[in-house]
């Protein structure tokens, strides 16, 4: 199967921040309908700068993407965005030098994680290491 890559954040303009491109890009593509091939989009805290009620319409977004064939990868720490997240990768167990390695992967879909994370618990039993 034929699968492109594309980071939301490349060839938009520099006046805009982070967010605000992956956002226009998606929002761009969405635009054109659907797409023949699979395309694996990845996003980098497209959460930034969103007002909360605006996190549900970008979840909408992904999730019209998924139905579409396409797969969305997505680092964040935006609570609603990883409830909704049919995977979870933790890599740490620290930030920089410090982290890096696989620490847990999980389903927040599937063992009811919603509470744990808030919390920064890992539901015990339903984490792999």
């Amino acid at each position: 199967m034929w699968a492109s890559v594309t980071c939301a954040s490349d060839k938009v303009p520099p006046r805009f921040s982070g967010g605000e491109a992956q956002r226009i890009k998606l929002g761009a593509f969405l635009a054109k309908g659907d797409r023949a091939g699979h395309t694996v989009f990845i996003f980098d805290e497209p959460t930034t700068g969103l007002h909360f009620h605006d996190v549900a319409q970008l979840l909408a977004a992904f999730d019209a993407l998924i139905r579409q064939g396409h797969t969305v990868i997505c680092v964040e720490h935006n609570l609603d965005v990883m409830a909704a997240a049919d995977h979870m990768i933790d890599l740490g167990p620290g930030g920089g030098k410090h982290g890096g390695l696989l620490v847990a992967i999980w389903h927040p879909r599937k063992s009811g994680t919603e509470s744990a994370i808030q919390h920064g618990n890992f539901p015990a039993g339903k984490v792999e290491h």
